[in-house]
């Protein structure tokens, strides 16, 4: 599975061009997003959202029709 973390705008359609469609759209890197990747999975990270300790507070679901 493909997972795209903390993504926004612009970059979000540069990592689509690259990488393709993502299964799982994490709007930040939390405890959730963490324990809902598989050790086979492939991550992404935006920027500097991977450089952390995963966030104990949980970001808000994204509704990726939203997204083009």
């Amino acid at each position: 599975m493909l997972h795209f973390v903390g993504f926004r705008g612009e970059e979000y359609l540069s990592a689509i061009r690259v990488f393709g469609r993502p299964d799982f759209i994490h709007r930040g890197w939390d405890m959730r997003a963490r324990r809902e990747i598989a050790d086979d999975d492939v991550v992404i990270f935006a920027r500097d959202a991977g450089t952390k300790p995963p966030s104990v507070r949980s970001f808000n679901d994204i509704d990726e029709p939203h997204f083009p």
